[in-house]
């Protein structure tokens, strides 16, 4: 009894003492994990490289860094790789099924790299969901919305999914429909409309402005606000535009117009 008494107590000490290293290893590990990614982002090393590559790089360097830390500190609980290997290969009809998702989002993030439908930092649309690009990881890419809400959605997904890039072409160009009662002065309507695109903060002033009658009903008058705008400004700029006109129609008495945005989607 008292052999067997021994032999817990020395077994449970190695499996104490290798559990102690194996915490340690991952908490030393991290940190100095985190220490190197942080100097290699602002290391010059990456000074002149492309930030969307910058942090698709990194990704993977921090991914690859984490294996080897994981499989440390298998090493330092005794586990023997060979066994590890020997499991996984017996699963490995289980465990491709089980990646199978990760490996197609890990392609497309590579797809990314390759045929660059946006950067980081581009105004796109895609997967149902739009906003500036804010981050392409190897297997995910993050959107953040007007209203600072932060989407991640799947590389994989992206690649199958029609993109929009609004910042391609440095510029996007916003038009406003505004409807007003048929008896409306057009001549003055327009002129108010020009005004206000001149005088607002936000439209390209060397691009053309257009103010003319887009359309109508038997009730109403439909008169175009165009303008061109750089890809981050769209929002706030449709929001001065859409108030200056409504407050100018109503100095000029107009009715009220019901006033809609119409973009270029």
């Amino acid at each position: 009894m008292e052999n067997f008494i021994n032999k817990a107590i020395e077994i449970c000490t190695e499996a104490g003492s290798k559990l102690i290293l194996a915490l340690l290893a991952w908490i030393i590990g991290k940190m100095i994990i985190n220490r190197l990614m942080k100097m290699l982002g602002k290391g010059k090393m990456f000074a002149s490289i492309d930030e969307t590559v910058k942090k698709f790089i990194l990704s993977a360097v921090r991914g690859v860094l984490y294996t080897v830390l994981v499989v440390s500190i298998i090493g330092i609980l005794g586990v023997p790789m060979a066994s590890i290997v020997t499991v996984l290969a017996t699963c490995g009809v289980a465990v491709g099924m089980a990646l199978q998702g990760a490996l197609g989002n890990l392609a497309g993030g590579i797809m990314l790299m390759v045929f660059r439908p946006f950067n980081v930092g581009d105004i796109v649309s895609a997967a149902g969901a739009e906003g500036a690009v804010q981050e392409i990881s190897m297997f995910y890419t993050k959107l953040k919305t007007p209203d600072n809400t932060l989407i991640t959605i799947p590389n994989g997904s992206l690649m199958g999914a029609n993109v929009v890039n609004y910042s391609a072409e440095g510029k996007r160009r916003l038009d406003a429909v505004f409807a007003v009662s048929k008896d409306t002065n057009i001549d003055q309507a327009e002129e108010i409309i020009r005004n206000v695109l001149r005088e607002t903060e936000g439209p390209l002033k060397d691009e053309e402005m257009v103010a003319a009658v887009a359309g109508g009903t038997n009730e109403a008058l439909e008169l175009l606000a165009r303008c061109w705008v750089v890809p981050s400004d769209y929002a706030p700029v449709k929001a001065r535009i859409t108030e200056n006109v409504t407050r100018a129609f109503g100095k000029a008495g107009f009715k009220a117009p019901a006033v809609r945005i119409v973009s270029d989607k």
